[in-house]
């Protein structure tokens, strides 16, 4: 399955791949062959890109999916974040050029906010890129009754964000929301009291993988998970 934000691009790589073999062949011309070689490898590279393989969530009322495919790079606290009311845990993706960029809902519940920050484009791997780069920050409440937050981040090379959410929008954990062009972040900004089933540079996927569970004390907190962390570190 390909992801409808890449239809277009696939197409018109389709047709001056198919446009300059039709010059290469009807002029003997190499140069026109060559373009035609060079369009169709770049065709073939945007198909793989804007692949969007589907997905099955597991079920639990609290659980917390991954909302993009990537590396796991940073685990860090937040003393009192505003909407969530108090300690939270920041989890960062990195999605490399060869990842799906297909973002998804990391848990069941309604929307309820969604704001468009404009900012920079520094490399989407650095910590600064969280509060700085360009991003689309949306808030929601879990049928859990639990706030969280999550990004869309933009980076060097990725300059466009599509979001298809609106504030009250009820939404299904794994559910596609929306998607980064080639390389970004995504950061899960959850309860510091939630259970974490996720350790730094793991790699993950977008709707299958489990960051963990919502106020489930059975197990280590996130809190815990980064102290630690640092204490590793």
């Amino acid at each position: 399955m390909i992801a409808r934000e890449g239809l277009i691009f696939i197409f018109i790589g389709l047709a001056l791949t198919a446009a300059f073999m039709w010059g290469a062949t009807r002029y003997s011309n190499l140069w026109l062959f060559a373009l035609s070689v060079v369009f169709a490898l770049l065709t073939l590279f945007t198909t793989f890109f804007f692949r969007d393989p589907d997905r099955t969530c597991p079920d639990h009322q609290n659980l917390l999916v991954a909302p993009a495919d990537g590396k796991i790079i940073d685990i860090s606290e937040i003393p009192n974040h505003p909407f969530i009311g108090g300690a939270a845990v920041k989890i960062s993706i990195f999605l490399s050029v060869l990842d799906v960029h297909v973002n998804r809902i990391p848990a069941t519940g309604v929307i309820d906010f969604v704001k468009y920050n404009p900012g920079k484009f520094f490399a989407a791997y650095e910590e600064k890129a969280s509060e700085l780069n360009e991003q689309t920050e949306i808030g929601m409440t879990a049928i859990s009754g639990h706030k969280l937050v999550f990004k869309q981040i933009a980076g060097i090379i990725a300059r466009r964000i599509v979001c298809r959410l609106n504030e009250k929008d009820t939404v299904t954990a794994g559910e596609r929301f929306g998607m980064i062009r080639f390389g970004s972040r995504t950061d899960l900004i959850i309860p510091a009291d939630s259970r974490l089933e996720i350790s730094l540079g793991d790699q993950v996927y977008g709707g299958r993988s489990v960051i963990g569970y919502l106020n489930d004390t059975d197990a280590v907190t996130a809190k815990e998970a980064v102290k630690e962390k640092n204490a590793e570190i």
